[in-house]
């Protein structure tokens, strides 16, 4: 079930037998429960993997219902990314994909791993595994669609974070991080935590606290094994997205500096796209989760 660089994050953090017991609920099929609780959502995030096997993450939106299972096995998400957006033609290259999808309100999220198909009016995804997660490091938000006339997007893209970027991450509550394994495909997850988690080292380099969570170790597994990952910031109030591909590490002495870190992971910027207007919904903070670490 699990493959070799998951078991070896496990044996390291000593966590086997507590990973083998939470393993047993992934499942290749969506439970009713699972199929409602998408068709109410208006975002998923998406993982996938580009012609040079470098990782990215994207995020799509829609008025609910536009995301919904046609079966038990399969996902229609209406709605075609930003031309630019690397998710394009990276289902062309590598039809690995990760699917996380997010209540902030409720603080309920599920993950679905498999394979992605573009088509002329969306995104199919074909599910292989299928899991729900705890509630921890989710901050409430509640959302609406941005009522403004909507714009062009406009990006930027430079291979360093420049100084508003390395504020806007300083700042961030929240991020996802995408990361593959060759041999078993591609995921999608959520990091959070109080603002200033993520520390800028330099303008190719962050690092972040790794608390505790399911001990599956997927992405950190993941890493061990291909240490190419991708990250999303999402800008709540304004709609702007920050993607970053790179590569990451794991550090596993974590200094006292970081409350409440087993460990900690760092990530080297290789490629950053910035997309102003990127997205037609807004954010509204409620407060932050009661599992953050001081």
């Amino acid at each position: 079930m699990y493959h070799h660089g998951e078991l070896e994050v496990q044996a390291r953090a000593g966590v086997q037998h507590q990973a083998g017991r939470v393993g047993k609920m992934i499942g290749a099929e969506m439970p009713l429960a699972a199929q409602e609780f998408l068709r109410r959502q208006p975002f998923a995030v998406l993982s996938s993997v580009d012609a040079q096997g470098r990782v990215w993450v994207s995020i799509l939106t829609g008025r609910p219902g536009f995301m919904r299972a046609t079966d038990e096995h399969t996902v229609a998400i209406e709605g075609l990314p930003l031309s630019h957006d690397p998710l394009r033609e990276n289902l062309q290259a590598d039809p690995n994909i990760g699917m996380l999808v997010i209540e902030f309100a409720t603080r309920k999220r599920m993950r679905i791993n498999g394979k992605g198909e573009l088509r002329d009016d969306g995104v199919v995804i074909y599910a292989e595994q299928v899991y729900s997660n705890c509630p921890k490091y989710i901050q409430a938000r509640e959302w609406e669609f941005a009522q403004t006339v909507a714009t062009p997007a406009m990006v930027q893209r430079n291979d360093v974070l420049n100084a508003a970027q390395q504020v806007w991450i300083q700042q961030a509550d929240t991020f996802f991080i995408g990361s593959f394994y060759p041999d078993g495909g591609t995921d999608a997850s959520h990091r959070g935590g109080n603002p200033g988690f993520v520390k800028i080292v330099d303008e190719k380099t962050l690092l972040w606290p790794d608390y505790i969570g399911n001990n599956m170790f997927n992405t950190l597994g993941n890493i061990t094994a291909y240490p190419r990952a991708g990250l999303l910031f999402v800008d709540f109030a304004n709609g702007r997205t920050l993607q970053l591909t790179g590569t990451a590490k794991i550090i596993w002495d974590a200094p006292a500096n970081f409350p409440g870190a087993q460990r900690l992971v760092e990530f080297a910027v290789n490629e950053v796209v910035e997309t102003a207007n990127a997205l037609p919904l807004q954010w509204f903070f409620q407060g932050y989760s009661p599992y953050n670490p001081g």
